[in-house]
């Protein structure tokens, strides 16, 4: 019978990956914007009743089932198998551990294409490719693939399930980014720092009243690198608030930033005063 989106979900989250593109590191656990990665994937599945992770035992998610795959490390449809044992729910969502921008807005529509193919959906990302580790699945369909298969290919498990194939619109870093090498987690922690930052920026503006489009962040932000690398550290942050101050009273900004930035270009060379 074709589900409905109400209708209970618990998530499988495989976490017990060998990570050698990362060199061996416990990939979940590496953290950007200050939290581990398996910690934001946790957060798009928050709705779930129960939240089974495959892989080590860890500290967190918070009230998670733990459970492994045999052998350890064995791929990921062991891995698959040994967390849907432990679902209970009529819909299962199937991700990885290490998506920092998947959010449970996406994770809702992929349950709604999910209940109305009655099968499973899975997302794809911007170039039409299937992300097989971002998806959510009949619970009794996934267990009836499981029974006759012996490859060790997800897709080879799920496509024949002939998921709704998801396309969501996203605000910002893709939901289907993963952190599968050291670059791609760099990339990650700088994409969630600019983030922060323009929320930060946002939430500022509003409890001041200012114009956000008045902003010039990038300006601000290049003077502050520039003088504290031409002056001192300190320096950065007061000099930002005297930008300000100057800008306040009516001098344009970008003409007072590059005033002072030639200041700070100079500062090493001035001449001393004697005492």
């Amino acid at each position: 019978m074709t589900g409905v989106i109400g209708d209970a979900f618990d998530a499988v989250i495989l976490a017990g990956g060998s990570a050698r593109r990362m060199g061996g590191a416990d990939k979940p656990a590496e953290t950007v914007a200050g939290r581990s990665l398996i910690a934001w994937t946790a957060d798009a599945v928050a709705g779930a009743g129960r939240l089974v992770v495959v892989g080590p035992h860890r500290p967190e998610p918070a009230g998670a089932v733990f459970v492994r795959e045999d052998p350890p490390g064995g791929g990921p449809v062991p891995a698959l198998r040994a967390g849907l044992a432990e679902v209970t729910a009529p819909w299962t969502v199937l991700l990885a551990a290490d998506l920092p921008f998947l959010r449970s807005r996406q994770v809702t529509e992929l349950r709604g294409a999910a209940a109305r193919r009655g099968t499973g959906a899975v997302l794809v990302d911007a170039g039409g490719r299937e992300q097989w580790l971002i998806g959510c699945w009949s619970t009794g369909r996934l267990h009836a693939a499981l029974e006759g298969y012996a490859g060790g290919s997800l897709r080879g498990l799920l496509e024949p399930l002939r998921p709704a194939r998801v396309r969501v619109a996203a605000e910002g870093p893709p939901p289907w980014y993963d952190c599968d090498t050291p670059e791609a987690l760099g990339q990650a922690r700088r994409i969630a720092e600019g983030r922060m930052l323009e929320e930060w920026i946002e939430a500022v503006c509003r409890e001041l009243g200012l114009d956000r489009e008045q902003i010039d962040r990038d300006l601000v932000l290049d003077l502050a690198r520039d003088v504290a690398h031409g002056v001192a550290r300190p320096a950065a942050p007061l000099t930002a608030y005297l930008l300000g101050l100057a800008v306040g009273r009516g001098d344009a900004a970008r003409d007072a930033a590059a005033r002072i930035t030639d200041l700070a270009e100079s500062w090493a060379d001035r001449p001393v005063a004697s005492s």
